[in-house]
This record gives C-alpha cells, structure tokens and sequence, in this order.
C-alpha cells in the first residue's frame, strides 16, 4: 500500500453520503509523555504516531483517521505543550500543538492519572474560553489498584480544567477506549467523509519512514539519545529491477561526540536501529525494504529556523 498519494480532496464515497453518516475532527492534546500517541494509535487500531519513553518524542502533528461504515473520524496527534526550551524547535512543537485547537469538533486532553504538573496546567489555561467541547482523558489509570485513590486527583482536575466530561482510560491495557469514540460522537457533525475510507493518515509514506527511524532511534538510545537529533530522508524510491524500496537516511545530531553516541562501539547500535526499522518499514510498505543509515553533524540545526523549515519542522502539515 502506497501511502504518498494521499490527497484529502478526493471524491467522499458514496456509501458516507448517507445523512446517518458522521465525521469530524478531534485533537488529541497535553504534556508530553502522558501517552497521546499511544492513545490514538489504540483507537486508530494500529500504530501510526511513533512512541518511546523520552518526552517529545511527537514532534508534528498528525492526522489518524479512522473510518467505519458509520462515521469518520480524525484524530490530531499533537507534540507534548512544554514550559522551557527555549530553541526554536520548542516554539515550533508549541505552536503546532496550539494550532490544532482551531477547527476541530472536539478536544481530547490527557493527563497522567495522579499527577498534575505546571504544564498541564499551562494547557488547561489555553483551553479557557475556548468554544469547542474538552474531554479529559485521564491515562494510565492502571497504576492504581484501588481506584477510590484516584477520586481526589479526578476531582482536583475537575476544579481546573472547562471541560465537558472526563474519562479514566488505560492505553497501556486497551482499557476504556471505547468511551473515548462514544464520547467524540457526540460532538461530530453528521456529513460525508472528510477523507476516502481507505486513507489512514494525511502524512506521506515518506514521512512515516523517516518517523519509524526516529523511533528505533529513540528506543535503541533511551536516556542517551541527543535531544538535537532527528532524521532526513535523503533517497525514497521503488527499486523495479530489484522489486525493493530504497531507503538512505540521515540521522542528523548537533555535536561530533553525539555522532559517536549514535553509532556506537564497531557501530553496534545504528547497525541495531537499521535493523528494527526494516522490518516496520516492511510492515508499512509491504514489500522489500533496502535501508541505509548515515549519521552527520548539523550544527545547532534545532536552533536555526531556516534548517528546521528545510528538515520538515514547519507549518506546512501536508509533508
């Protein structure tokens, strides 16, 4: 399945043009690291935003959309909205993550289950005044054995965000889920489809490679990957002679002594990393994948606002 051919002004199926049918747009919001991509690929029913333990690891915003015979809808996966960080690819994820409060039918605030910090509620006052319904997702509600320990938490958000209602979930344990989609539903206007029914994702497959990379890189690295590292496509094509995708990317890293860090010892890691991110691109491509990863120094290139624009990190969220 090629993804590249995306086009979100294609004909709306028939079958949607029914008045019963329903689609919108609900933006999937928060802090970083309280499981917004985890969230949404859940509902989505396969993975689509990359996940890791290391906060920030959206840095875009992305559209999942799941279509049924009934309804439409898309999610917005959003970068975490942080305090701090004060280079320019911080004011960009901030900025992407404000811009998808406009023009959505809902919004989708979640929280970690017990904690409550200074950047939760940086968003919830963003929220304030807002004309568009908020419902609080409250994850990793499985921390807690006695679930009557978290009525003060639940309370304590009650009294700080304007929200419509709130939903205690688990993405860890697919529990709850189902509340999530009852709950947006009611919010989404009846019309056909946004997007044809067999389109996943408004982002290029080309995107999504270069997203699977980053991932293993983060997961491969953990605590130690260089916060100034992401990854540039620098080849994408289908190989006919060979029946293969040919991918070479570049892991690009801000410092000489994180180049080392990436590749690792006799380059043991990126070795690693090339090849988990094979077998997902596979799954993705579904055909044989050629990868090749290099690792370059780009200076400061997550402080600089031309290089962002050239590396994707801009407004344009057709990439």
């Amino acid at each position: 399945m090629d993804l590249s051919d995306l086009n979100q002004n294609s004909d709306h199926s028939q079958e949607s043009a029914s008045i019963d049918f329903q689609s919108g747009f609900a933006a999937v919001i928060g802090r970083p690291n309280v499981g917004k991509s985890t969230i949404m690929n859940e509902l989505l029913g396969q993975k689509l935003s990359i996940t890791s333990h290391k906060p920030q690891t959206t840095r875009h915003r992305i559209h999942g959309i799941h279509t049924t015979d009934h309804y439409q809808i898309v999610y917005v996966d959003t970068p975490g909205m942080h305090l701090g960080g004060q280079k320019s690819i911080n004011e960009y994820m901030n900025r992407t993550a404000s811009s998808a409060f406009a023009d959505v039918d809902v919004i989708l605030f979640v929280v970690e289950a017990g904690r409550w910090s200074q950047e939760d509620q940086a968003v919830a006052n963003k929220l304030k005044g807002l004309d568009v319904p908020v419902v609080v997702v409250v994850n990793k509600v499985d921390k807690f054995k006695n679930k009557e320990e978290l009525f003060p938490f639940i309370q304590e958000v009650s009294e700080k965000v304007e929200m419509t209602t709130l939903i205690p979930v688990s993405a860890y344990k697919k529990s709850g889920l189902d509340l999530i989609v009852n709950e947006v539903l009611k919010y989404i206007p009846k019309q056909p489809a946004i997007f044809p029914e067999d389109e996943i994702t408004d982002r290029s497959t080309r995107f999504l490679a270069s997203e699977i990379i980053r991932e293993k890189l983060m997961r491969t690295l953990g605590e130690e990957v260089p916060y100034g590292a992401t990854v540039e496509i620098e080849e994408f094509k289908y190989d006919e002679q060979e029946g293969r995708w040919v991918i070479h990317a570049l892991i690009l890293v801000e410092r000489p002594g994180q180049k080392k860090i990436v590749i690792g010892n006799k380059g043991e890691l990126i070795k690693k990393m090339g090849t988990q991110a094979r077998k997902d691109l596979i799954a993705l491509m579904e055909a044989r994948v050629h990868l090749e990863l290099w690792v370059k120094v780009k200076e400061n290139w997550s402080d600089d606002a031309r290089a962002l624009a050239s590396l994707g990190y801009n407004d344009d969220y057709s990439r």
